[in-house]
């Protein structure tokens, strides 16, 4: 029997799969695991633990993994290449129904284009989504399809983000490879959410960074606060880029594909000494198992959730809470906003504005106007009659 595994979100997988008793029981029992009655999908949680553990639970099944989560999920990857679990060896990488010469078409397209590796394989999970959604419903209307979709994607949970990008792919591939004209199919798209970024006060930071034993791991965390680095740009890092005379970091190709050069911290670049003393790597600053290839993104992010588990951080945060933390605490320092932009890559200033809202420099400084009215000053505990 053969079931098939797929990523619903960030922080959920889902399974599908024919009904058979002793399977559902297992799922039943399966750790955090629920079944979605509307969806008609089991769900777990997106974490190393619980994959490991599935595929040990249904080593004697066929198991389907779905591209956009095989080349995002190295234990999918990695240790199916070399068999060193038991039962990843069993797990079947089939080529996705709706088609080899759809999914070559689409990824050609979006390479000639210079899409970034992450954005094709985006846009290739979420085609494969819509071209799965199309042939359930085969009798809808062609004009109804899109903002079905994105209705469909809503309904589940997903972000008004990941709704907008979905919609951007299922357009590239209807105008692009289907050849349809642009705006012959309607798509309402979802507004866009403002939220604030979490943020790791100083002494989390310091809690955080302290709770890590593996240099590499702490290599990793230090960098990623110190330099403010997304998580893929911290696994692409080269020896080479380190500049130890100018104290700086260069960061080549990041998101819009562009360079830029940011700090280089005294503390961060002790820890990647330390780390490299004892790993001595070589070309990829942070390689994986196979050191001809860097470190999973995945991987990284395991790593802070372990650190911030260690460290009893209670705040909703992920590893690029690390970068949001770095921004946030260089205003408070009162550094220039220009100078963070800068710092972050951000190509508009108002992007890094976002940062004001959260920090916490001017906040100190300001006296409610009911203090005031009532007389009453920061640390003092006596009101005026």
């Amino acid at each position: 029997m053969e079931l098939e595994l797929m990523k619903k979100n960030e922080r959920e997988l889902e399974v599908r799969l024919p009904y058979h008793p002793e399977w559902w029981n297992r799922l039943r029992k399966f750790p955090q695991s629920r079944w979605d009655t509307k969806l008609r999908v089991w769900t777990f949680p997106y974490t190393l633990k619980h994959v490991e553990r599935f595929i040990e639970l249904f080593e004697d099944a066929s198991i389907r993994v779905t591209a956009d989560l095989r080349e995002e999920c190295y234990i999918l990857t990695e240790s199916a290449a070399d068999g060193s679990q038991a039962g990843v060896e069993r797990v079947e990488f089939e080529t996705s129904k709706w088609g080899t010469f759809v999914e070559s078409k689409l990824v050609f397209e979006l390479k000639v284009r210079g899409y970034s590796v992450k954005t094709i394989r985006a846009y290739r999970g979420h085609v494969e989504r819509f071209y799965r959604f199309y042939e359930a419903n085969l009798g809808a209307s062609t004009l109804d399809l899109v903002p079905a979709f994105s209705h469909r994607l809503l309904e589940q949970g997903l972000s008004h983000a990941y709704v907008n990008q979905a919609i951007s792919a299922v357009k590239f591939y209807l105008v692009t490879v289907c050849g349809m004209l642009e705006g012959s199919f309607p798509y309402v798209r979802p507004k866009k959410v403002r939220k604030l970024p979490n943020v790791l006060a100083s002494s989390e930071v310091v809690r955080l960074l302290s709770a890590v034993d593996n240099r590499k791991h702490r290599a990793i965390l230090y960098l990623a606060y110190s330099s403010g680095l997304r998580v893929g740009e911290i696994v692409r890092l080269r020896i080479t880029d380190l500049d130890r005379a100018r104290k700086t970091l260069h960061v080549r190709q990041a998101k819009g594909r562009k360079d830029r050069i940011t700090v280089l911290s005294d503390a961060a670049l002790e820890m990647v000494d330390q780390y490299m003393r004892t790993y001595e790597p070589s070309g990829w600053l942070f390689p994986g198992q196979d050191s001809s290839r860097h470190l999973t993104e995945r991987t990284v992010q395991k790593v802070f959730e372990q650190a911030a588990r260690a460290a009893h951080i209670v705040k909703n945060v992920s590893v690029h809470s690390l970068r949001h933390s770095f921004a946030t605490h260089l205003l408070e320092d009162g550094v220039d906003i220009r100078y963070i932009q800068e710092l972050l890559g951000h190509k508009s200033i108002q992007t890094t504005e976002i940062y004001t809202h959260v920090a916490a420099m001017d906040a100190r400084r300001i006296v409610s106007p009911l203090d005031r009215i009532m007389g009453k000053s920061r640390g003092s505990q006596q009101y005026e009659e």
